[in-house]
């Protein structure tokens, strides 16, 4: 991650060379610190003299329902966590830099409702509280006083949401100055044609605006460098004559020679530099990170990266972090993100809006597909559950109360942010809004039984299901619109509802969930229907129907990450169907996914009670050795190799070969004795992985575990585990660690994973799960700091910083 980060910060400032001094351009800082909160509605807030003396100061970004408390009294589906109304306000002043141009305030996500002002006066209002937007306040500015901003969020509608959502200004804030003539916002799009083994033909497409009272004489310039930093392309467009507040579209056509291709495995990324200048004098400069790729879907074929066919190995995931709510820093989403790609996992569908905007940087610079998708409902609402998932009665509140006046501009506004992206390779227009029954129906319902296909019948007195190819129709257009370099696609729900309407045939690509059981029919009764898994189970026959069948594309499991909400019953608050838990910890489903994925030779063994009936598979094995001596044990081997070889302390209990499993799962059932349990996986009678568990003593210390840092300098991601004398973790330990810090570092969180924790996110002590957690600290090396780990009756943990 450093090197990545360096060679950027490199091939920046090559690229800011080509247009020589750039004091007089664009300046896009960030805007997060120093503001104040007060959770509660509040009359006067809006205006420049209001008394904020009162209010909580913090930086941004915030999520105030994380701080909870938790309470049954809130939603079971947004973790039952609390909401309400919120208002901002920070005070500035305008840097002398910026003064003379204008100003725009630039929100990446504001949950929800927000309604903005600055210096009283009215910016306007976005009710969703996925997108991003900006306001221009430039007229309205004290250049040389004090400025004030406010901003209101109404999340008074708690369950409003299948999943977790936060509440508040949970992403980044920017304020943007730039010249009267001015590159649009995300006005800069870069496509590119067929890819020739040694040429590429791409093109910038630049969209700028001449806000002044009087013409401009206008170049536009573009430059391209590859992955080293060498100048491989550029263009320009000169004697553009732009009249006062006209609104003008220029094309740059680049040629680029022996292009290097952005993959997964070898993610290329191009840096392109648009610039207008006026007089010879550069007004305004845009640069952005670029990749050269081409992606194809085929019905017969599946998919394509850059003409090779590969299965997207993908997994589904939702914006929050533990401990963090949805105000999640960048670091922690790349610790995420790289386990999930130890994984096997080449593919990320971020579900069911548009995510963070740094989350998209991150997949371009590792090397993971996405889907970016829009909407979880449409005009109509969904059941939101409140007492628990599937429990008593649900709500109806949400994001179709805006569908009708907001779903073009939300839809648009997601495609033109994130339409540089080369990771990007779908746009969804929605989630399961052919959900049976919820809301739609159709005759077709009567003629089956299974509840989770068919609903629960033909209910007339819901709308009819020919409404979703109406409205499919229009969204795919306006995608269309916006980005015609990527196919359109949703994830169906109940296809054989759809299948009535003629839904699926408005998309690109057809996205299933969880009906691999419909493949072959559909793929022979609908031959030119492009099918690949949206939304998929863990069990090894969701991923034979893929394997089995070259023209399914891949999957995407239901998820790569636990999230909060979506909750059963109280006294649990989120989901845990992951690969990875809350903390980003790896649970036992990793190690079976990334045996079905991975190329990397792995084993992996855990223990669990011998079932009373077979037949079901158990990704679940915890990596524990102990047990009541002499008891009898279920051992069960993930692993990509061919064979695998169990030992109880150094006795062979035999190998086990993979051919005929399809469970791709081994399994022995032993008798419990204490001291080790070891596995060796072969191939070709060769020891190419090797795994073990320890029986663990009595809880005596604190240890960090994990002491990777590579992810941020500033951000320290600390695994903190329970261990007993000999350093072994204590996996059943749930004891409290305490966290005391002196000098220049800050306590971030604690997060365990454990779903029934209701423990204060804000408070400095948190107990572990499964023998550990995680502590995220803001730290900086350099500096004083003494941190200490404490929990009574355990040998403490202390960093000492301090000179």
């Amino acid at each position: 991650m450093k090197i990545l980060y360096i060679k950027s910060c490199l091939v920046l400032a090559l690229a800011l060379t080509s247009f020589g001094t750039l004091a007089q351009t664009r300046q896009t800082v960030l805007f997060n610190a120093d503001w104040k909160f007060h959770k509660g509605d509040t009359l006067g807030a809006d205006k420049p003299l209001f008394n904020d003396a009162a209010w909580r100061k913090l930086d941004l970004p915030h999520d105030w329902s994380i701080e909870g408390p938790f309470d049954e009294k809130w939603a079971s589906a947004t973790g039952y966590l609390p909401a309400g109304i919120g208002w901002y306000r920070k005070t500035f002043d305008l840097k002398p830099a910026m003064q003379g141009k204008n100003i725009y305030l630039y929100f990446d996500g504001v949950y929800n409702n927000s309604e903005v002002w600055i210096n009283g006066h009215y910016l306007g209002k976005r009710p969703n509280g996925f997108v991003s937007f900006e306001y221009d306040i430039t007229k309205y500015l004290n250049p040389n006083g004090k400025n004030t901003v406010a901003v209101k969020c109404d999340h008074s509608q708690f369950g409003d949401s299948r999943w977790y959502t936060g509440s508040g200004i949970y992403r980044n804030v920017y304020l943007v100055a730039t010249p009267a003539t001015r590159i649009d916002n995300w006005g800069v799009v870069f496509t590119h044609g067929a890819i020739q083994p040694n040429f590429v033909r791409g093109n910038v497409n630049v969209s700028f605006t001449n806000t002044s009272n009087k013409l401009a004489a206008v170049t536009v310039n573009t430059v391209l460098r590859d992955p080293e930093g060498r100048l491989i392309a550029k263009g320009d467009v000169s004697h553009i004559i732009a009249a006062p507040g006209e609104h003008l579209n220029k094309n740059l056509p680049l040629s680029i020679s022996s292009p290097q291709l952005w993959s997964v495995d070898h993610p290329a990324l191009y840096t392109l530099a648009v610039s207008i200048s006026i007089e010879g004098k550069v007004k305004d400069i845009i640069i952005q990170k670029v990749g050269i790729r081409s992606a194809v879907f085929d019905a017969n074929k599946g998919f394509a990266l850059n003409g090779k066919s590969m299965k997207l190995k993908g997994v589904c995931i939702h914006d929050d972090a533990g401990n963090f709510g949805v105000a999640v820093p960048e670091a922690v989403w790349a610790r995420r993100l790289h386990n999930l790609k130890e994984a096997g996992v080449n593919s990320i569908r971020l579900s069911h809006n548009p995510h963070a905007d740094y989350l998209y940087d991150l997949c371009d610079r590792m090397g993971l597909l996405v889907m970016d998708e829009a909407f979880d409902e449409w005009e109509l609402g969904k059941n939101k559950w409140i007492a628990g998932w599937n429990e008593g009665k649900p709500g109806q509140d949400g994001y179709h109360e805006y569908f009708k006046d907001w779903a073009d501009r939300d839809l648009a506004d997601m495609i033109k942010r994130d339409r540089n992206h080369p990771s990007i390779i779908l746009w969804s227009i929605g989630n399961e809004i052919d959900y049976p029954n919820d809301p739609y129906t159709h005759q077709v319902l009567n003629t089956g039984r299974n509840p989770q296909i068919y609903g629960k019948g033909y209910t007339p007195d819901h709308p009819s299901a020919d409404n979703l190819t109406r409205i499919a129709k229009h969204l795919v257009a306006v995608v269309k619109q916006n980005d015609t370099s990527r196919p359109v696609t949703a994830a169906l729900a109940g296809v054989v509802m759809s299948n009535e309407v003629g839904y699926p045939e408005v998309l690109d690509v057809v996205g299933y969930n969880y009906q691999e059981f419909r493949y072959p029919e559909d793929h022979a009764k609908y031959p030119n229907r492009i099918i690949y898994g949206s939304e998929n189970g863990m069990n090894a026959e969701a991923w034979k129907a893929v394997t089995d069948n070259d023209y399914i594309a891949g999957q995407y499991l239901w998820t790569g990450i636990d999230y909060l909400g979506e909750a059963r019953k109280w006294p649990a608050r989120s989901s845990t169907p992951g690969l990875l838990d809350l903390a980003g910890f790896k649970k036992p489903e990793f190690y079976y996914r990334q045996s079905l994925w991975s190329d990397k030779p792995m084993v992996y063994i855990g223990t669990s009670e011998i079932p009373r009936r077979e037949g079901r598979e158990n990704h679940n094995a915890e990596p524990t050795w102990n047990w009541p001596e002499g008891k009898q044990v279920r051992v069960s081997c993930f692993t990509n190799c061919n064979e695998a070889e169990l030992f109880i302390n150094g006795t062979s209990l035999g190998k086990k070969t993979m051919t005929g499993v399809t469970s791709h799962i081994l399994t022995w059932d032993v008798t419990y004795a204490p001291g080790e349990l070891s596995v060796k996986a072969y191939n070709n009678g060769v020891v190419v992985s090797t795994y073990k568990l320890v029986t663990s003593g009595e809880p005596y210390a604190l240890k960090i575990i994990d002491d990777n840092n590579d992810y941020s300098p500033l951000l320290w991601q600390r695994t903190i585990a329970v261990v007993d004398k000999n350093g072994n973790i204590v996996y059943n330990a749930n004891n409290e660690i305490s966290v005391d810090i002196t000098g220049y570092a800050k306590l971030l969180g604690l997060e365990s994973g454990d779903n029934l924790s209701h423990e204060d996110y804000k408070a400095n002590k948190r107990r572990v799960f499964h023998g550990k957690l995680i502590a995220y600290i803001n730290a900086d090396p350099r500096v004083e700091m003494m941190i200490r780990f404490n929990s009574p009756g355990l040998k403490p943990i202390e960093i000492n910083r301090l000179k």
